[in-house]
C-alpha cells in the first residue's frame, strides 16, 4: 500500500474535476480525497496498491478530465491507512 499526493493545476475548479477524480479513484479501489486549494489547484490524496495509484496518476495527466489540466506534480509516501472511502473536500 502506498500514498499518492498529487497537485493538479489548470482549469480544474468549478468544472466537476473533484467529482470525476472521486469516481475514477473509487473504480480503482482507492481511498482518499480531492480538495480545492486556495491557489486554484486541486490536491488529490489517494491510498491503495501502487498499480492503482499509478493508473489514477495517468488518468489525471492524460485522461479525458473535466476542465483543462496544465500539469501535475506528485509525491509518493507510505500509506497512513487512516482513510475510509474517497471524498470531495
Amino acid at each position: 500500500m502506498i500514498r499518492l499526493t498529487a497537485w493538479v493545476r489548470g482549469r480544474v475548479q468549478g468544472v466537476g474535476f473533484r467529482w470525476w477524480t472521486r469516481a475514477r479513484a473509487l473504480e480503482l479501489g482507492l481511498v482518499g480525497w480531492a480538495a480545492n486549494l486556495a491557489d486554484g489547484r486541486v490536491e488529490v490524496v489517494a491510498e491503495g496498491p501502487r498499480e492503482s495509484c499509478d493508473k489514477l496518476l495517468d488518468l489525471l495527466r492524460t485522461g479525458d478530465t473535466p476542465g483543462h489540466v496544465e500539469g501535475v506534480v506528485e509525491r509518493w509516501s507510505e500509506a497512513k491507512r487512516s482513510i475510509a472511502g474517497f471524498v470531495e473536500r
